[in-house]
């Protein structure tokens, strides 16, 4: 299981999830341009001395990623307020990334594109959206619950 941030630009919710990475022994894919630098105080402060424990893999560029993926057999999960299916309703499999965008834009067209599986947390209607850190742990608890995954 991974854990993957297309250009995230939020310092403390990326800080948060890799901090939830490190605790349950998941790898973290930051996809960049990040819109911010990882000595960032925000970023540091939210990942505390956390950030040593997890796997971090950055890839310049969505197109690098991509070239990354293709070396792998994963599948990819892009959870979206676009999606198409409840994240609850996904059968998860041990070796999927679960993809999340930028809390400010999601993700581009070509993004949604490529993905695997487009999934939602659904939410009451006339609300926007969860914040990314909140998206990530539920996801993640769900797809390590759905796995018998223990850090």
């Amino acid at each position: 299981m991974r854990i993957a941030l297309y250009q995230p630009d939020i310092p403390q919710n990326a800080g948060t999830i890799l901090r939830l990475c490190a605790c349950l022994s998941v790898e973290a894919h930051i996809i960049e341009p990040a819109g911010f630098p990882v000595s960032d105080r925000h970023f540091r402060r939210a990942g505390m001395d956390y950030l040593d424990q997890v796997t971090i893999i950055r890839h310049d560029s969505w197109s690098k990623f991509e070239q990354w993926r293709s070396g792998s057999a994963a599948r990819l999960v892009l959870f979206s307020t676009r999606g198409s299916k409840p994240y609850l309703d996904l059968r998860y499999g041990a070796d999927d990334i679960l993809l999340f965008g930028r809390e400010s834009a999601g993700v581009p067209d070509e993004v949604v594109a490529a993905a695997d599986e487009r999934v939602v947390i659904p939410i009451k209607p006339g609300l926007r959206s969860l914040n990314v850190a909140m998206a990530v742990a539920m996801a993640l608890g769900e797809a390590l619950r759905q796995t018998n995954r223990r850090p």
